[in-house]
């Protein structure tokens, strides 16, 4: 009878043990659906960065590595996906019939397939996702590295940046964007968002998480 019961209390502790495991991953995934939810206020960044601090620390990570300012990056990636992490381009549609996609840009940061396959094999971050902040992040960062290597492009122009984020290095070279003048004009916005962005960062940034062991 002894041992019945406590067969009987082995099986009820194994229950408890997958409910327990169950509970942390609904918990989990909670949290993740958290962490990739745009932030409310994405017109401050101090605000953006309050609300989330990994994504300070994954920018100062990304500043430290490449050297382009984090207030350049983050301007660059609202206009690109407004900082929903899997954005993609809209479908498209012959007769009511979708017949795929503009392109296989997708993300926070809008990289095509081919693109991020570059990033990954040059940077060594052949693990990385483009539905994760911090590689996304990582990513414009070696972009426009990049970009002022081969082109001569100032990693503070937000400007001439976003143009050859646009329209690709050899693109930006050819002067491909001078026939788009609506590009011109968006790349003047996220030139002003970044302005905005560098202003209010440099009221905040000392009072930020910064990665350190006890922030």
């Amino acid at each position: 009878m002894n041992v019945f019961f406590r067969s009987e209390d082995k099986y009820l502790g194994v229950s408890l043990m997958w409910m327990r495991l169950w509970v942390m991953a609904g918990l989990l995934l909670s949290l993740t659906a958290c962490s990739t939810k745009p932030p409310a206020q994405p017109e401050n960044l101090c605000q953006i960065f309050r609300e989330k601090p990994d994504w300070h620390k994954a920018a100062l990570r990304m500043n430290e590595r490449w050297g382009t300012p984090v207030h350049v990056v983050m301007a660059m990636m609202y206009q690109e996906s407004s900082f929903v992490h899997d954005a993609q381009p809209p479908m498209q549609y012959f007769l009511f019939i979708p017949t795929g996609r503009a392109s296989s840009a997708y993300g926070y940061a809008q990289v095509k397939d081919e693109t991020w396959d570059d990033y990954q094999r040059e940077s060594g971050n052949g693990w990385s996702d483009r539905d994760d902040f911090a590689d996304a992040i990582d990513f414009m960062g070696w972009y426009t590295n990049k970009a002022q290597r081969l082109n001569g492009t100032s990693k503070w122009d937000a400007y001439g940046q976003y143009l050859n984020y646009h329209e690709g290095w050899g693109g930006y070279r050819r002067g491909s964007y001078r026939a788009k003048g609506w590009l011109m004009k968006v790349s003047r916005k996220v030139e002003a968002r970044a302005q905005r962005y560098g202003a209010q960062y440099r009221q905040c940034k000392n009072q930020l998480p910064s990665g350190g062991w006890f922030s």
